[in-house]
């Protein structure tokens, strides 16, 4: 947790985690993206019904499952001729941590 005792020179910040967590922003930070981490968290196993769900064109759903699997919130599975999209619980997880270590004043 960040320590601000009398003033911002007095804080510790661990840019590490900071990097981490803009990594993480960055993924969610487009409205399609929050809408199939949802989607994703309610089932275990999505494949192409994702598009109709989302009233995207294939090729934009797939950008955005990339996005989010490169981050580490979702995971891919091949089951020809399918694939399967899940949530990955310990990235979803340490997001939550992250935010969590923001003190607010």
């Amino acid at each position: 947790m960040t320590e601000c005792l009398q003033s911002l020179a007095d804080c510790q910040f661990n840019e590490s985690a900071e990097k981490e967590l803009a990594v993480y922003a960055k993924a969610i930070g487009h409205p399609a993206r929050v809408r199939l981490l949802r989607i994703l968290a309610r089932r275990v196993c999505l494949g192409s019904d994702l598009v109709g769900q989302l009233g995207l064109a294939q090729s934009t759903v797939s950008e955005h499952l990339r996005i989010l699997r490169e981050a580490g919130l979702v995971h891919a599975e091949v089951k020809h001729p399918k694939t399967c999209f899940s949530l990955r619980p310990e990235g979803i997880q340490r997001v939550q941590q992250l935010l969590a270590d923001i003190d607010p004043l």
